[in-house]
Order: structure tokens, then sequence, then C-alpha cells
């Protein structure tokens, strides 16, 4: 059964300015984003996606938990972001098609949370809105039909872009609600494993940063989709973030030149241990000379960084450690 929704003008403006922006990524002379930055954005998407569930801890101590260091706070709310960056460190390995991979990620993601963490609610769960009960989910018994075609749309509908239902699926999740608890912080996720199998790029995006910063916008959109009856209205909420989220990306990387440095450990993570030549260094760095990419190698060579064989048009590179 397709779930309700329309593609609206406004929905199609913004996929087409996805599009572009991401056009722009692949373009550009770095293959991805440059480590620090990366590892900048997984950090707000953790904050942003707990901080929405009402987690307290703040950006610096959530670094401090992914980088091993202890904390202190509530222990649950620390297990809770241990749990996220888990989570989302596994997302490239799941299929967003696989029903399986949907439970197992709310098992990593709720485990020691949750009694019940990987299944299904067998309980009937309503949504509190201040004083008043805002949506009541669907009853237990009839949460593993409505995933299964919920599933059945992502895998049979060829028409609808990717993008659009990415932001399906994260609407129909939260309105289906089929875990007793961890429905928001999963419905974001799965948003984001569903983008993933679109561009790489979507690896790098605090999409869930943006959501927080926009929290009643986000709530409001729901209860409108509930109210309509469909999730058009939320669609065009939620590809507005990841527009938006698309865009502080890329300000990012356009405002941070790549050095040799940063070349070197993007080279290094891309070859592994396998020897290439100046010429494939240049395929990855499609916008510095010959010459540039001749002393960022002479430079690896130097520092040990790299092992060369080899004279001239026959010389080969490979680095001598693998990350």
């Amino acid at each position: 059964m397709r779930p309700p929704f329309k593609i609206t003008n406004k929905s199609v403006s913004l996929c087409t300015d996805i599009a572009r922006i991401v056009g722009q990524f692949e373009g550009i002379s770095s293959p991805s984003p440059q480590p620090q930055l990366r590892r900048q954005n997984q950090i707000r998407t953790i904050h942003g996606s707990l901080a929405i569930e009402g987690n307290t801890l703040n950006l610096d101590q959530v670094t401090a938990i992914l980088e091993g260091r202890k904390v202190l706070g509530d222990p649950r709310e620390i297990l809770e972001v241990r749990n996220a960056i888990k989570a989302y460190e596994q997302a490239h390995k799941w299929n967003s098609l696989k029903e399986v991979d949907l439970l197992k990620a709310h098992g990593v993601m709720m485990s020691g949370l949750v009694p019940d963490a990987g299944k299904y609610r067998s309980i009937n769960v309503g949504i509190i809105k201040g004083s008043k009960v805002g949506h009541v989910a669907p009853k237990p018994k009839l949460v593993p039909h409505l995933m299964i075609e919920l599933f059945d749309f992502l895998k049979r509908d060829r028409e609808t872009p990717t993008l659009v239902k990415a932001c399906i699926f994260h609407y129909e999740l939260e309105f289906i609600h089929p875990f007793s608890d961890g429905n928001g912080r999963i419905g974001r996720l799965w948003q984001h494993v569903i983008l993933l199998s679109e561009s790489p790029i979507f690896s790098y995006i605090p999409v869930e940063s943006v959501i927080k910063e926009r929290q009643a916008a986000y709530y409001q959109a729901l209860s409108a989709s509930d109210k309509a009856g469909d999730a058009t209205l939320f669609i065009e909420f939620a590809l507005t973030t990841i527009r938006d989220s698309l865009a502080q990306l890329m300000e990012q990387i356009r405002t941070k030149p790549l050095t040799t440095k940063d070349r070197l450990e993007i080279a290094s993570n891309r070859f592994g241990g396998k020897s290439f030549s100046r010429k494939d260094y240049l395929i990855i760095f499609k916008s510095i000379s010959s010459a540039t990419a001749s002393r960022d190698l002479l430079v690896g060579v130097q520092s040990g960084q790299l092992k060369k064989n080899g004279e001239k048009a026959l010389t080969r590179y490979s680095f001598s450690k693998v990350k």
C-alpha cells in the first residue's frame, strides 16, 4: 500500500536544489570533507538527534564520549550518546530496504535503555503534547503489517525520488510509532540510512542538528501531516532541512581550502595499500596543478608517509601505513 502524499511544486524545487548541491560536491577537488569537519558534523548529528529527545549533554560532553574520555553526567544520557555513536557508525552497513536491519538499528540505539530494544512494541502508545494526547499510534497488533507495507513501498516504488522516500519513511515511522521508545531517533537515523544510498555526501551532513534548531517546526510539520492525513507537509519540511544542511556543508568546505597534509590524508584513505601514480593522485584532486601534485608527493616521501618506486613516468607511490 502506497503511503498518502503529494509531490508539490515546493518539493520539486527543493529536490532540484539538493541535486544541484550534490552535483557541486561531486565536482569539487576533494572526494570527501576533511576528517576534522566530518568528525565535527558527526558530533553535531548525534547531539542534535538526542537533544530533540531531551538529552541535556552538550557538544563538548558528546565529543568527550566519542573520544573515549570520562564524562560526568546522567548515566542514562551517557549511554544514549554511546548507543547513538555506535548506531551512526554502523549506518553504512545497514540495508535501508531490510526491515531486519531497522530492528538491528533499534537494538543498537536502545540497548540498555528499554527491555524490548530491537523489537516492535506490544503495548498501546500515545504521544503527549502538553497536557493532551496529540497522537494515538496504531494498535500493536497492526504494527508488523504496517511496517511490512512501509518497506514494500521503499522497495517497489520506482517513481518517487529516493530523497522524497526518505522523508516519507521518516514521517510514517513516527506515525506508526512501532517501538515502545526511541521512535524519533530511529526515524531520523533511518532517513539518514536511506539518503546514504543516494550519495556519499549524506554521510557528512548534520541534518539532525538543523532539525534541533527548528524543533518546534519539526513537531508542527509532523502534527500538520497527521491532521492532513498525508506526509506532504512533512516532506517539504524534511527536504528543506536536508537542503540547508547540504548548503552549510558546502560553505564549510569552500571556506577551508585543502592543505598538502589534508590531500595526503584523503589520498591515504582512498588508495589504502595500493600503489598509484601522480596521474592517479591528480584524478582525486582535479583543481591542483601537476607541479603541486609533485610537491605533495615529495613531501609524503620525505616525511616517510609514502614509499617511492621507479623513475619519471614509471614512478609509483604507496602509503607506508594503511589507516
